[in-house]
């Protein structure tokens, strides 16, 4: 798919809202217009692909406010997942921004962040689940809804990782924050149409990777998500 210039980043003069980023982050990159060739996950929908190492994965926001939650296991040992408790305790932080690394269950580098134009992105929160709009979406009444954890599995499982083997995600562009009480407030992503996040692969991985189904997480409305594999 084309990404047209409709959907390309804010040129320089045009009104910009102030943005927060933790230590490291972001990089900054020209903002481009033209062709680019990359792979559009439907709104409330998802993919599972191998990322071998080395190879960098460009994940694209392309109307803004929108996250997208990724996962991913050793490609030969599914036994080895994402942690996000290794990840924070090794970076002493749940910021993840541009030099993190994103550290395995076995303590393993399994990607790091080469560039991030976002700056606010979550560690802490699980993939939307039926049982999360059963919960916390009482106006759904118990209705189907598509998830994160849906798409995650149905994607993955394809290449035979259990839906049991998934755990907390990195929900990139999501905006999480907490009280000085602990309390969890989900607000408005802060990312922009044409924002990136990108990792490097440092081992050969399954990864799973959604456009989020969740409408309070995305400023009430769920968009699509741009991705691509760079060697």
């Amino acid at each position: 798919m084309t990404v047209s210039d409709e959907t390309a980043p804010a040129t320089a003069g045009e009104p910009q809202p102030p943005r927060h980023f933790g230590a490291g982050g972001p990089t900054f990159v020209p903002p481009t217009r033209g062709d680019v060739e990359l792979t559009r996950l439907a709104p409330q929908t998802g993919a599972a692909f191998v990322l071998r190492a080395g190879q960098r994965l460009v994940v694209v926001d392309p109307t803004g406010e929108q996250v997208s939650d990724f996962f991913a296991v050793m490609a030969d040992d599914h036994d080895e997942w994402l942690s996000s408790g290794r990840t924070i305790d090794y970076a002493n932080s749940t910021i993840v921004t541009t030099g993190s690394v994103l550290y395995s269950n076995r303590s393993t580098p399994m990607a790091t962040v080469v560039e991030d134009t976002c700056g606010r992105h979550d560690l802490l929160l699980t993939p939307c689940s039926q049982q999360t709009f059963d919960l916390l979406y009482p106006e759904f009444q118990g209705a189907y809804h598509p998830s994160c954890f849906e798409n995650l599995s149905t994607n993955m499982g394809r290449f035979g990782v259990e839906p049991d083997r998934i755990g907390t995600t990195l929900n990139i562009f999501m905006n999480v924050w907490a009280e000085r009480n602990g309390e969890l407030h989900i607000d408005p992503p802060t990312s922009r149409a044409g924002d990136r996040f990108v990792v490097r692969a440092e081992a050969d991985l399954l990864v799973g990777l959604t456009a989020c189904s969740a409408e309070k997480s995305n400023n009430g409305v769920c968009k699509p998500i741009d991705y691509r594999i760079e060697a």
